[in-house]
């Protein structure tokens, strides 16, 4: 068999292997937004807020963290009442640190809202470089999988630079560890302005699994505020595709 019909006998068998648009695509069995139901829990019940590994619920009334989530599910599974149940919903990056509360009621996406400077100056091409500061290269693979045959950001002008001085925003995963901060910093320092800041996984918006380690040093975060968080552990590709398409004003 010729190496013309062998690649067309693959085509066949396994189809198109890219996303048509990122937007509509819903991965199967993917553990997306978190909607919680306006049931009442039962008198002093408090079971997901006690499964919850990262001190993600609250109770009375109930809500949770979508930056503190590490989306395990066992908070859905432990609840008597099944009040909290994991959509396939993708969209989950806001601009705003709070929207990632999801509190009862709806499932209802966060928002992004950015600035139109912003938009005018990334809408048509967006370059990034991305840092991993304790990362445990969940997140990192996640991030590498956007420049796939699957995700193909690069035909809507996204792409990874090698080095921060080519770079608009910074795409900062892992919980930041002392050992990194002023790689960090460096890396900021470095790109050219204007630029911006996004945080991925829940790990760099909150310190998630790590977030009372001795280890840590977080003041970056509050030097330099994310104009996009994007939850998850890890986001999907999916997440971050659409959030960064969300900042491009796509």
């Amino acid at each position: 068999m010729t190496f013309k019909l062998l690649t067309l006998r693959v085509r066949q068998d396994q189809g198109e292997q890219f996303i048509k648009d990122l937007r509509a695509a819903r991965p199967a069995g993917f553990r997306g937004l978190p909607v919680i139901d306006t049931t009442p829990c039962a008198t002093g019940c408090d079971a997901c807020v006690t499964a919850c590994p990262t001190a993600a619920i609250t109770a009375a009334p109930l809500a949770l963290d979508l930056g503190a989530c590490v989306f395990c599910g066992e908070c859905a599974r432990v609840c008597p009442a099944h009040k909290i149940a994991m959509t396939t919903e993708v969209a989950m990056a806001s601009s705003a640190r709070a929207e990632l509360v999801v509190h009862e009621g709806p499932a209802r996406r966060p928002p992004i809202d950015v600035a139109a400077a912003i938009r005018k100056a990334f809408g048509r091409s967006l370059k990034l470089r991305q840092v991993s500061a304790g990362g445990c290269n969940a997140c990192e693979l996640e991030l590498n999988a956007l420049a796939n045959v699957n995700f193909d950001a690069q035909r809507h002008g996204i792409e990874w630079v090698a080095s921060p001085r080519h770079a608009d925003g910074l795409v900062l995963t892992g919980p930041l560890t002392k050992n990194m901060q002023d790689a960090v910093q460096l890396a900021w320092d470095a790109m050219p302005d204007p630029k911006f800041l996004v945080a991925v996984g829940a790990c760099a918006i909150s310190g998630g699994l790590y977030r009372d380690a001795p280890g840590l040093a977080r003041d970056f975060l509050a030097k330099v505020g994310p104009l996009v968080f994007v939850p998850g552990c890890p986001p999907h590709p999916l997440t971050v595709a659409q959030a960064l398409l969300d900042v491009m004003g796509r």
